[in-house]
């Protein structure tokens, strides 16, 4: 709740809004967001792409990334956020794409393997991150937990 409540207040300062597209997570990083008093200044909109037919029509996402790729990859990942910052008139875009278990891993992606994209302006970032196996809960938690700290990061250098 902590790093919530330095974003909302760090983006207010910079007159940065927000925008996110969330997989994995199912909405937590949204929702860690819009508990914050005052996140309606900063919070533009937050979706739940958890399907890939939602991620086709409401993100645009191209069938063949996912077939080729699959929906926990760079490549989505990548496609989501820079999709999602031509809807949500953001200057600050996130997404999150991942496996958070307890099924559904495999030897080349396993629970735990998540995607955070970050776009700010035209630059675009991917980070992967594989959180140990713990439960799904707290894979959510870690990705949502490691997404506040790289809109920290992002936000605080300029």
């Amino acid at each position: 709740m902590k790093l919530a409540k330095k974003i909302v207040k760090l983006l207010k300062q910079k007159k940065l809004r927000l925008g996110i597209a969330e997989s994995c997570t199912g909405g937590m990083l949204s929702s860690s967001i819009t508990s914050i008093e005052g996140s309606s200044k900063i919070f533009n909109i937050g979706l739940i792409t958890y399907s890939n037919q939602s991620k086709f029509k409401i993100l645009k996402i191209k069938k063949d990334i996912i077939s080729k790729y699959g929906a926990v990859s760079p490549q989505c990942c990548y496609s989501m956020v820079n999709n999602l910052s031509k809807i949500s008139n953001a200057k600050l875009n996130i997404s999150i794409t991942g496996i958070a278990g307890p099924k559904g891993g495999s030897r080349k992606k396993p629970v735990g393997l998540v995607y955070i994209g970050v776009k700010k302006g035209s630059k675009i970032k991917v980070y992967k991150n594989i959180f140990k196996k713990t439960n799904r809960q707290q894979i959510q938690r870690n990705a949502v937990n490691k997404s506040l700290k790289i809109i920290i990061d992002l936000v605080s250098s300029k």
